[in-house]
């Protein structure tokens, strides 16, 4: 999950919230007077409206799978109908099923060896040396397999790496770094930039592509940007999967600390520090150890199925193209019966404002008495903090092929601050829509900040990804740290407060003094770039060289 911007609880019912409904849109090339009354309609109060209920404890923390979140799915479904939007989901309907299941590693019944083929075996303490998922959705596994330590577990064509190069791994455990090769030069790995190479979700995939029965990915917190206690504390609870993704396929997708790793390469006599030193160079090749991890995993399986929510806004012309995505996540983390105290994780930043939003933009189209060259669709997504799963399977399975959708704008967690003077769009100057971007953040007075943290990979943590992967030009339109009345330290300080204090904690709850303000304005503001988009006399693409660049070209139903 990307890095959210805080709210506190400094706000004050102030004279921002009581505005007229109404605020002036901009003049851009493109979108008609029409239009932009469309988007001056937008209103907080109404944002405002949903996120209270979405938020509410009758929702239970709308977990997937869950009461709370098949109501929530509901609500936003009821929403779209009485806007006229049709329905985009199965067989007529607003929803799209997402087939999932959940795994909990039973920690106390699931052992880890790794056996040298000299010398005395070493047992693993699960939860200090080691966690683990069996994404195969088996209640256990039994694993007897060699050891590779495959450098980064990166094969990137572009950037003429392969880790793989001369090495056969199927049905082995691969020992692998997190993070991506470092580098300086932006055209290698994008320089400081972490690519999706470097993420520890590609690694597993790569890993499964390969057909390898299990993954160790070495912690070390420099390269990870967290420590070991996240990664221990986000294991310890159930995580969910796709049924049938072929990319999920690991008996032990797992991480260990860097002084296992350590020990683990000094079985093989040699020295861990050295070895990552070596796999960040040219010329590393991978190679096999002499030791085998031998492991007995134990898990509890709950399968289930959530729903995406999508609904159209036909185009003004029926000819197949520039289609443009709004989504949102509804999902958050449901009840932890375990808490002392408030057991509710309500969401109510994450992400009922994006939710919010969303509504509120596809209320604002469908009344418009124009309508966009092609259609606007609207999809609020299940399963994100478990991992992208609604919108990995929507980007699967898209209302239309992939090559035919211009562009998605996400929002996911705008905090209810008041006005901002400044966004985030990370992810928009790959694409070749950037200059409109540009403009019209300046017509809307907003300055474009950069990614403040490019090396945490935020851009892959958010569910613009999953459209991006399969080639769909995407980012998300996020609050910057520039406010109105305030400077820049002010916004830093609310972004440091909420990740220290509410984020992912059961105090993300709805507060009556929050300014929705500024959450209108970057709908209007998103509302205009998706009118753009679909206007545009040419497809929008990725910067030459982008990751994405060969997956749009693939894309089927191309323009």
């Amino acid at each position: 999950m990307k890095k959210l911007l805080a709210f506190a609880a400094f706000a004050t019912f102030s004279s921002t919230i009581l505005i007229a409904q109404q605020a002036d849109v901009p003049a851009v090339p493109g979108v008609p007077p029409a239009a932009r009354k469309a988007a001056e309609s937008i209103d907080p109060q109404k944002i405002r409206a949903h996120v209270r209920y979405l938020a509410g404890d009758l929702l239970e923390g709308r977990g997937p799978g869950t009461r709370g979140g098949d109501i929530a799915a509901q609500y936003i479904a009821t929403q779209f109908a009485l806007d006229g939007l049709k329905p985009a989901g199965d067989n007529g309907t607003y929803f799209q099923k997402v087939p999932l299941y959940a795994v909990h590693t039973v920690e106390d019944q699931t052992k880890f060896t790794f056996q040298p083929e000299h010398g005395k075996a070493l047992d693993l303490s699960y939860g200090e040396d080691i966690v683990t998922k069996d994404q195969t959705g088996n209640e256990s596994a039994e694993i007897d397999a060699p050891i590779v330590f495959a450098g980064y577990g990166i094969n990137a064509p572009e950037y003429h790496w392969n880790d793989f190069d001369g090495i056969d791994v199927k049905g082995k455990i691969l020992l692998v770094i997190v993070n991506q090769p470092p580098s300086n030069d932006p055209a290698f790995f994008k320089g400081k930039t972490m690519t999706y190479y470097g993420r520890w979700t590609y690694k597993y995939e790569e890993a499964a592509r390969r057909g390898a029965v299990g993954v160790l990915i070495i912690h070390r917190t420099d390269l990870a940007s967290y420590p070991w206690e996240v990664v221990r504390n986000s294991q310890a609870v159930e995580k969910s999967y796709l049924k049938d993704d072929p990319d999920a396929t690991l008996k032990a997708a797992s991480w260990i600390q860097l002084d296992v790793a350590r020990k683990l390469m000094a079985m093989a006599g040699k020295n861990m520090d050295d070895e990552i030193v070596a796999a960040g160079k040219p010329g590393f090749k991978s190679f096999e150890l002499p030791v085998r991890l031998k492991a007995h995993v134990v898990s509890k399986v709950r399968r289930y199925e959530s729903d995406n929510v999508i609904a159209e806004l036909p185009g003004a012309t029926k000819a197949p193209g520039q289609a443009v995505i709004y989504s949102a996540h509804y999902d958050h983390l449901g009840i932890d019966s375990t808490l002392k105290g408030d057991k509710i994780y309500n969401g109510a930043v994450d992400n009922g404002t994006g939710c919010g939003v969303l509504l509120e933009l596809a209320r604002a189209f469908a009344d418009s008495p124009v309508k966009p060259p092609h259609s606007v669709y609207f999809a609020s997504v299940t399963a994100e903090e478990q991992g992208l799963l609604g919108s990995q399977y929507l980007g699967m399975h898209p209302p239309v092929p992939a090559g035919q959708i211009a562009l998605d704008l996400n929002y996911d967690a705008l905090a209810p601050l008041g006005i901002p003077s400044s966004a985030d769009v990370s992810g928009a100057e790959r694409t070749s829509f950037y200059p409109e971007v540009e403009a019209t953040a300046k017509a809307f007075h907003l300055t474009l900040q950069p990614d403040q943290f490019p090396g945490a990979g935020h851009y892959y943590r958010s569910d613009h990804f999953s459209f991006a992967r399969v080639g769909i030009p995407s980012f998300s339109i996020d609050e910057g740290t520039l406010f109105e009345g305030h400077d820049a330290a002010w916004g830093k300080a609310q972004d440091e407060d909420y990740t220290a204090h509410h984020y992912h904690q059961p105090s993300d709850e709805f507060k009556e003094d929050w300014d929705f303000s500024g959450d209108a304005k970057l709908a209007r503001f998103g509302f205009i770039l998706g009118w753009q988009a679909s206007t545009l006399g040419k497809p929008i693409g990725w910067q030459k060289g982008d990751e994405f660049e060969a997956a749009r070209k693939k894309s089927e139903g191309g323009f």
